[in-house]
């Protein structure tokens, strides 16, 4: 692979990528065995007791590390190019995974999320938008037309991706802001996809100059 200025930031990317998935792999570790009082659900006690919380809770957390691992896969040109097989292969499990596991779970987990209705809209809308990008990139290669496939795809996994930028959103704030805890949660629940799917229009609209 030739050392051109996008290769290096992309090779970046990807370690990038691999270092949070090793971080996000320690915090699943965490409810290993399935303990209701540690690191998140501290904050959920509340809730802890509710079922079909409960369950939403531990799919989500046990699932969504697979649709956040298939980035390493989905968007490697060589890999689309010499094992088209493959590629199909996980991209339809991702698919499947959002839109009828870790996404419904996300969504309904989303209308009991802390400090309020204005972060509860925020994991709603991000919910629901991750669902709907997903199943219009499943629906535009169904149809053959690979440039709003992938532009979808894209999409999708910008929102995927909000599991490992709402962590360092509130990194950041913790480090140099004196912001209330509160206020601080219901910025995170807004910028922590936002500013994602920002990044993925700049990149889609640069695709389309290309």
């Amino acid at each position: 692979m030739p050392f051109t200025i996008k290769n290096i930031l992309l090779s970046i990317c990807m370690v990038g990528l691999a270092y949070f998935s090793f971080l996000m792999l320690r915090i699943i570790y965490i409810y290993i065995p399935l303990k209701p009082d540690v690191a998140f659900l501290q904050l959920k006690q509340a809730y802890i007791t509710i079922p079909h919380w409960r369950i939403a809770f531990y799919t989500h957390v046990f699932t969504s590390i697979f649709v956040l691992l298939a980035g390493f896969i989905q968007f490697n040109a060589s890999i689309l190019k010499n094992k088209p097989r493959l590629h199909r292969a996980i991209g339809f499990s991702y698919v499947i995974n959002i839109l009828l596991v870790t996404g419904p779970a996300s969504l309904l987990m989303s209308f009991y999320a802390n400090a309020g209705i204005y972060s509860r809209v925020a994991f709603i809308l991000l919910a629901i938008l991750w669902m709907l990008f997903t199943a219009l990139a499943l629906y535009y290669a169904i149809k053959k037309n690979f440039v709003l496939h992938k532009a979808f795809m894209i999409r999708s996994y910008a929102l995927t991706l909000s599991a490992i930028s709402l962590r360092l959103f509130k990194m950041g704030f913790v480090a140099f802001t004196d912001i209330a805890p509160l206020d601080r949660y219901r910025l995170i629940a807004w910028l922590g996809w936002v500013v994602n799917l920002c990044i993925a229009e700049y990149i889609i609209y640069h695709k389309k100059l290309r």
